[in-house]
């Protein structure tokens, strides 16, 4: 818990992503200290105050959650300026409560080791070469405006991605994007039949 963080403490930088649904905020306090974190509804994080408060804002539909980072993604009901008010006193009011520490469900269960960058640890060397091409080139840019991608399976010379915060829902997740991360990978590993396909 942060409890001894005061509202006064709280530094907030609200940031826009490609995405028009999704904001990032900046915090000067970690939110996540290992790995990520996403949220739809607020039945997922009884345990976790601060992301309840943020799902329970109007219009919010997804909380994603990456070291002292927030993306919170609407529908389109609300104006990203009233968002943006709503997220800041949320973050202030709820961030001296929040554990950095928590694991989310899956986290627990998983039997796959984070690495230090919080990515999973696969037992196909294939799938940790594909981990550590995204690291290299294409993470630091979607985590940059908020958003990830995360390796489902691979199959058939065919990886399966989901695409998280900012990323998720984005237009140019969809089409730009896809077509730049399967070309790096079939650059960087010489698979010139390998596809990308987002779930």
């Amino acid at each position: 818990m942060n409890i001894s963080i005061s509202p006064e403490d709280i530094l907030i930088r609200a940031q826009d992503t490609p995405n028009p649904y999704a904001v990032k905020f900046i915090v000067n306090h970690a939110l996540k200290d290992v790995g990520k974190a996403t949220f739809h509804v607020p039945e997922e994080c009884r345990d976790l105050p601060l992301v309840e408060a943020l799902l329970n804002i109007k219009g919010v539909k997804q909380v994603y959650l990456f070291e002292n980072t927030v993306t919170i993604t609407q529908d389109g009901s609300v104006s990203n300026d009233d968002l943006k008010d709503c997220v800041i006193a949320v973050l202030k009011t709820r961030l001296p409560v929040h554990n950095p520490v928590f694991q989310t469900d899956e986290e627990r269960t998983q039997e796959q080791i984070p690495t230090t960058q919080g990515q999973k640890e696969h037992e196909d060397p294939f799938l940790n070469a594909v981990e550590e091409v995204l690291n290299r080139t294409i993470r630091p840019g979607l985590q940059s405006d908020g958003g990830d991608i995360e390796i489902i399976s691979y199959k058939n010379d065919e990886i399966r991605i989901l695409y998280q915060g900012a990323c998720g829902g984005c237009p140019s997740s969809m089409m730009g994007t896809l077509d730049a991360i399967q070309n790096i990978l079939r650059h960087e590993l010489d698979k010139p039949d390998l596809y990308v396909v987002p779930i």
